[in-house]
């Protein structure tokens, strides 16, 4: 469905998002020597809109304008950088990370890899007196697309953060080494805390007890979340806006029969639309199922030293055998070696 017009002339509602924006997309088709029209058409904005700085789209606009841009030119950072990333990318960052034990880990996973793509910029995670900083390094000249290259890459890791963790992660601080914009007013929106801008470098800024939170997805996950990436990237991160998050809730309760006809009755639905309203939202009941039994049996092996067939009862399996076969499945390695390797067992 179209957003309704509001009562201001070329404004719809919920439309928040700069021109300045979906100008830089079509710059990268620019630069390209390509036309960024079909994009445009697809993501219903009107070419005469660029000409208006006061103008804005929605979130589901530019969401299909990068989806479009993206493929089209084969380019997930359109323009940002001296070589095109390829479509799937950071798709294959966020894989490389995900079997991380801890959000620390994966974040500095994600920016030592981001360095093979591109040397451009350096990305890295520092800490400093119980604060946590992921800062961008500019390598080069990002040139007219500087601004929409950096507040992207920290909006991606920082809605992909939150994915990981399933929990808003609260910014102390986003910095940024330009002058405040015209639509400096979007920012809030994007990075929810204070900005500042005339930084020495662009960072954000968290607690750094954040860094030690576990990982609560899992490769299942990941692929249902790499299949609709852009809405984590684009809109800020909300876990409570679906049903996944209630199911999610019910899964943590140790003693309860964890069947998709309970969940539903559980839930007052039927198991056929509970299924259904879990596929709309890129997810399903089994892989919640794994990402709860993941997420508690890590917890276990790293801080405890619970015997292996405890912590597979724990995690919900009825024998220590299908426990290491999945987690060998999740993990790459049996629980007793990613109890070694991570340094658990510490009660």
């Amino acid at each position: 469905m179209p957003a309704r017009a509001s009562s201001q002339p070329g404004r719809l509602v919920g439309a928040h998002t700069p021109i300045a924006f979906v100008q830089a997309i079509t710059q990268a088709y620019a630069l390209r020597g390509l036309s960024a029209e079909g994009a445009l058409t697809k993501a219903q904005i009107e070419t005469s809109s660029l000409d208006d700085p006061q103008h804005r789209v929605t979130a589901t606009q530019f969401e299909r304008l990068c989806a479009a841009a993206m493929q089209e030119l084969d380019d997930e950072a359109p323009g940002w950088f001296s070589r095109r990333l390829p479509w799937g990318s950071y798709g294959l960052l966020a894989r490389a990370s995900i079997t991380a034990p801890t959000l620390g880990v994966a974040l500095r996973r994600w920016c030592r890899h981001h360095g093979l793509l591109t040397d451009d910029v350096a990305l890295t995670v520092k800490t400093s007196q119980g604060h946590a900083r992921v800062e961008i390094d500019e390598r080069r000249d990002l040139g007219a697309l500087r601004e929409f290259a950096l507040l992207s890459l920290l909006r991606n890791l920082h809605g992909l953060a939150c994915w990981w963790v399933d929990a808003p992660i609260s910014l102390q601080l986003a910095q940024f080494p330009f002058d405040a914009p015209p639509h400096a007013d979007v920012y809030p929106r994007l990075f929810p805390g204070p900005v500042r801008f005339g930084a020495t470098q662009a960072a954000l800024q968290f607690d750094a007890n954040d860094l030690a939170l576990p990982l609560r997805r899992d490769a299942a996950a990941l692929d249902q979340m790499l299949r609709r990436a852009l809405p984590i990237m684009v809109w800020p991160y909300r876990r409570d806006a679906g049903l996944s998050r209630r199911v999610h809730q019910l899964l943590q309760q140790p003693h309860a029969a964890h069947t998709a006809e309970t969940l539903a009755a559980r839930l007052a639905l039927s198991p056929r639309t509970l299924h259904r309203q879990l596929r709309g939202e890129g997810t399903s009941l089994q892989a919640l199922k794994d990402e709860a039994r993941r997420a508690r049996a890590t917890e276990l092996l790293l801080r405890t030293t619970q015997p292996v067939a405890r912590v597979a009862r724990a995690a919900g399996f009825q024998n220590d055998k299908s426990f290491i076969r999945a987690f060998r499945q999740w993990t790459g390695l049996t629980p007793e070696q990613y109890r070694l390797t991570h340094g658990g067992g510490t009660p």
